[in-house]
């Protein structure tokens, strides 16, 4: 069975969403760039987005070239403006709430803002790192990121490490750069463990963390996609609904507050 609905159809997705959630042992929520663009912070991929404005730096090439660690910087201190005014919004918040109450077993996320943590939420793999911290390429060295690209912008020159002088970077999964193995693997047994499998704000479409969804579907979890665009896994999915992430939380936040009215 697949279900399908649209933007003018959330009171009944919220219904059944709440239904499955209700009856899950072990949901698992999987989370990418579209569930943050309500707290602005530009989807990648937008008009608007990073992607759209500049050619991304690689990995190889941030580890080899002056120039392309200083481009690497300059980009990544302009998104930072993004990242350090966002707030949380109803999505966010909400899946805080659910693993707070038991509902969700933890959220996997190709986001690198920290909005989830803002909001409370405990138990959150993030696989494509963070953009709250800087590390160092060549120790172990890791710190806040807040002052560390102010200094980028005063100085107008890439910082170094001051543990041993090697080369900083975001502690985020650039392009070229592998996932870290130990968060793919505990997320790939979150996935395989899960019973309900809900993915948001994603397009599906960067691998291997794309293949969550999948490996969940095929081990007899049920797929609910949430997103504002179709995806590559649709015809895979139980639920689907492309409508706005923030009306359909708030259909099911009023739909949950009712429910609890009545009891």
């Amino acid at each position: 069975m697949r279900l399908r609905f649209g933007p003018e159809e959330v009171e009944q997705a919220a219904i059944q969403l709440l239904k499955w959630l209700a009856e899950s042992q072990s949901a698992v929520a999987f989370t990418g760039a579209g569930i943050s663009t309500e707290s602005g912070i530009p989807d990648f991929r937008s008009p608007g987005g990073v992607w759209a404005k500049n050619d991304p730096v690689y990995f190889d090439d941030f580890m080899a070239n002056a120039d392309s660690r200083y481009e690497y910087w300059r980009q990544k201190s302009e998104a930072h403006r993004d990242f350090s005014a966002a707030t949380p919004n109803i999505t966010h918040n909400t899946l805080a709430n659910w693993a707070c109450n038991g509902q969700l077993r933890g959220i996997i996320t190709q986001n690198i803002d920290g909005l989830h943590q803002d909001a409370g939420s405990q138990s959150v793999l993030e696989l494509h790192g963070t953009a709250r911290e800087i590390a160092c390429m060549d120790c172990d060295w890791r710190e806040p990121a807040d002052a560390w690209v102010a200094k980028f912008v005063a100085d107008d020159r890439v910082p170094n490490c001051p543990k041993c002088n090697g080369r900083l970077k975001h502690a985020t999964v650039s392009f070229g750069q592998s996932l870290p193995t130990e968060v793919l693997r505990t997320a790939s047994q979150w996935a395989t463990n899960s019973d309900l499998f809900l993915t948001l704000g994603s397009s599906l479409v960067v691998h291997p963390a794309a293949s969550l969804p999948q490996m969940a579907r095929d081990r007899g979890a049920k797929l609910v996609i949430l997103n504002r665009d179709p995806t590559p896994l649709d015809s895979i999915a139980n639920l689907i609904v492309n409508a706005p992430l923030g009306e359909l939380f708030a259909a099911m936040n009023a739909a949950a507050e009712n429910s609890r009215g009545q009891t």
